[in-house]
């Protein structure tokens, strides 16, 4: 049995992600269609090796008989058009910020809490930040072993989060750097190449920044309402690929070596820890790839049952498209498609970019 696909936002970075990776992964798609705003319309985007998708106007059309759509077009259109979708029953699974903390729409990361989706009532699924989205899965196993209480983590976050243009801006800095031309800032607060910026969507009343806030309460809401997150998220040079450095504080003594083996069996992980030149992974090495990387796993002496560890992945893949795609593999899985709930939220403005 195959399903009716809509992909919209199909002409972004991320949408073109969820496109490759529904081929790849051979989700069962009876029929697909790429949509995007009008002036997008028209435009053609690859689904596979040899099939080509022409555009189609998200403003005008009808998703009654369609059974799923994943978003990623910005947190504005998917407040007007993902209710939409899921008010002619087709099961949205949504990539922006706009739904993650409502209630009655779960947030999910199929290697962490999968069963959230029965819990649906909206016919909105959504995804969550890509930061937190690796993190999360990384933090799982670790979590179920020693209970987690606290964690501090900080990001070194790639460029492609800002989208095509994030990345044309790093691109054109550095080339203009060795030709002596001056840098154009638009994307950016300040200058990105050959720079790092600590600072990631807008600044908050606590001087903390809104992408800062998601980690925490998206962590929260995933994987432990009770877990205490501190956060500094950092853009840097590196198109592709999140890195972090956690460092968590358990309930329970941390073994080492039980913390080892329970990252080498988790889902969607990966542990690459070797006590020597290149034994770990850098983001130029996870990029294409689906898992999250795990490694300079040790323990950390300044607090007790303490534990640090460093994870990459790529923000394209795992931080969005890819899960987005496991999202609509895990509600096949658990037979949810169709049973759903349909109870349309209004729309609602909100001028905030989505990071990936």
């Amino acid at each position: 049995m195959g399903y009716r696909v809509a992909v919209v936002g199909a002409t972004g970075a991320v949408g073109r992600e969820i496109l490759k990776t529904l081929a790849e992964r051979d989700f069962p798609v009876d029929e697909i269609v790429a949509l995007a705003s009008p002036r997008s319309t028209g435009r053609e985007v690859s689904f596979g090796d040899k099939k080509v998708l022409k555009v189609q106007n998200l403003e005008t059309f009808d998703f009654t008989g369609w059974d799923i759509a994943l978003f990623s077009p910005g947190a504005k259109v998917s407040s007007v058009h993902a209710p939409r979708a899921a008010a002619a029953g087709c099961v949205v699974i949504d990539n922006t910020s706009h739904f993650r903390m409502e209630p009655g729409i779960p947030l999910v990361v199929p290697e962490v809490n999968a069963k959230a989706l029965r819990k649906a009532r909206k016919n909105i699924i959504a995804n969550p930040n890509c930061s937190t989205a690796q993190m999360v899965v990384a933090l799982k196993p670790l979590h179920d072993l020693f209970g987690i209480k606290r964690l501090v983590v900080s990001t070194y976050q790639a460029v492609s989060g800002a989208g095509k243009d994030g990345m044309d801006e790093l691109f054109t800095q550095t080339k203009g750097s060795f030709v002596s031309d001056p840098p154009t800032v638009a994307q950016f607060t300040k200058q990105i190449a050959f720079n790092v910026i600590p600072h990631i969507d807008r600044f908050m009343d606590d001087g903390s920044t809104k992408e800062e806030w998601k980690m925490a309460v998206e962590t929260r809401k995933i994987l432990d309402p009770d877990i205490k997150v501190l956060a500094t998220c950092v853009r840097v040079p590196v198109f592709i690929g999140h890195s972090e450095a956690i460092s968590i504080e358990c309930e329970k003594p941390v073994d080492l070596r039980a913390a080892r083996e329970a990252l080498r069996k988790a889902p969607g992980v990966i542990l690459r820890d070797v006590r020597e030149d290149g034994g770990y992974v850098t983001p130029l090495e996870c990029v294409g790839e689906d898992a999250t990387y795990v490694s300079r796993l040790r323990i950390d002496p300044t607090v007790e049952n303490g534990l640090a560890l460093w994870c990459v992945s790529d923000n394209l893949r795992k931080g969005a498209a890819l899960n987005s795609v496991q999202i609509a593999e895990s509600l096949v899985e658990q037979e949810l498609l169709g049973g759903v709930l349909t109870a349309p939220l209004p729309p609602e403005e909100d001028d905030e970019d989505d990071d990936v």
